[in-house]
């Protein structure tokens, strides 16, 4: 009887990544799966439920990559709140990007349109914390309720802009995505003048920003 072979949660992330960029589909069961790489099925659950978890933590992964990788930055802990937010958005698309067959099938099934937002419940999880930890420079209402509703606004927002910017990135095919680049500027810089007093010249740069390149893509 061959030997099984013992399994982490990283072997099993990789051994799936690699399966889905070469058969682009998902195995068709924890048992299929188990049995081409040789390790026993109920291994698979000590880890996931399901290949939808192991899917989520995929991109939690490239979160938890992405701040580590900032805080390994002498300078990251000095930054101000846009900085920190700008540095983490161009290290968790570099991030993206070294993975980007798998994210883009993943994401998009090889079509336009950004599809299976349920593989990212973890990185909205750990975005919006991280988002909550940062000192936005926000105008409190001096009413705790209403702070309580404004802040969770406020971090959706934020949220939103990444799957704006992600859906943004898919599309892409400018040199070393650079047109994410200027996009991530742009929409972060609008997005800090909109909780400021001065919002004009940013959101309307933003706004010019969207309108070309929706007429370029078109």
């Amino acid at each position: 009887m061959t030997k099984k072979t013992k399994i982490e949660e990283g072997y099993l992330i990789e051994k799936y990544m690699d399966y889905v960029l070469e058969h682009h589909k998902k195995p068709n069961s924890v048992h299929s799966f188990a049995k081409k790489f040789n390790f026993n099925e109920s291994d698979f659950y000590s880890f996931f439920g399901s290949f939808t978890s192991l899917e989520s933590q995929i991109f939690a992964r490239f979160f938890d990559n992405t701040i580590n990788t900032l805080k390994k930055s002498k300078d990251y802990s000095n930054f101000d709140s846009m900085n920190k937010i700008l540095s983490f958005y161009f290290t968790f698309f570099a991030n993206l990007t070294a993975n980007r067959s798998y994210v883009k099938y993943s994401l998009s099934n090889g079509n336009s349109k950004l599809n299976n937002i349920k593989q990212l419940r973890l990185l909205r999880k750990k975005f919006l914390s991280f988002i909550d930890g940062l000192d936005l420079g926000i105008t409190e209402l001096k009413n705790k309720n209403l702070d309580d509703v404004k802040d969770r606004v406020v971090n959706e927002s934020y949220w939103i802009q990444m799957l704006v910017t992600l859906k943004f990135w898919l599309d892409d095919e400018s040199k070393d995505f650079e047109k994410t680049d200027l996009f991530i500027e742009k929409s972060i810089a609008a997005s800090f003048e909109l909780t400021s007093t001065t919002p004009l010249k940013s959101v309307i740069d933003f706004g010019k920003f969207i309108l070309k390149e929706k007429i370029n893509m078109s």
